[in-house]
């Protein structure tokens, strides 16, 4: 194991704990009852941070991560809360990684972000609509996405202003140790 490889593993571990943290600090911040289920999404900072920085499958693995102990915390795991968290935050990480990979130089975090922010609303009321038999629930999607998409929003100019961290990380890394 190479100085890049210990670095990156390093790395990713410490981002996978912030997005943890995020992940419960959000889950004390409360949303208005007009949005049940809507939340700021701010553990997405890392995640989109992750995908410029690494890529697609790091992605996955830090959301994935955020996803299991973030419920274990929480005193949800495997019930229909942590369902509807992985299937919006696989969803989203997994489209915005492919977004990053096919349209880096065209799209911005902030596009990213809200495209992920999309996508994650619509996984979880697909999840909600399997979990529960009411296909009605799609006609919360607007309500959700008005929550959703400011916060997408947010999510992306703060990843935005994370972005010159990318060529630092890359140079700690060394050659062939970045994900992109």
């Amino acid at each position: 194991m190479n100085r890049g490889h210990t670095f990156k593993l390093v790395y990713l571990s410490t981002l996978s704990a912030l997005a943890v943290a995020l992940h419960a600090v959000e889950a004390l911040i409360p949303v208005p009852y007009i949005f049940p289920g809507a939340k700021l999404g701010l553990a997405n900072v890392v995640a989109v941070h992750v995908i410029y920085t690494y890529g697609l499958v790091e992605g996955l693995v830090v959301t994935g991560v955020r996803t299991v102990l973030g419920s274990l915390l929480g005193g949800f795991l495997l019930g229909a809360t942590f369902i509807l968290s992985a299937a919006g935050g696989l969803a989203s990480t997994a489209v915005m990684g492919v977004l990053v990979v096919t349209g880096r130089e065209r799209l911005s975090p902030v596009g990213v972000s809200v495209v992920g922010a999309i996508t994650h609303n619509v996984a979880q009321l697909v999840a909600a609509g399997l979990i529960t038999r009411q296909p009605a629930l799609v006609y919360y999607l607007p309500a959700l996405l008005a929550f959703g998409l400011p916060t997408g929003v947010l999510v992306g100019l703060i990843s935005l202003r994370l972005k010159p961290l990318e060529g630092l990380i890359r140079s700690l890394l060394g050659p062939g140790e970045s994900g992109s």
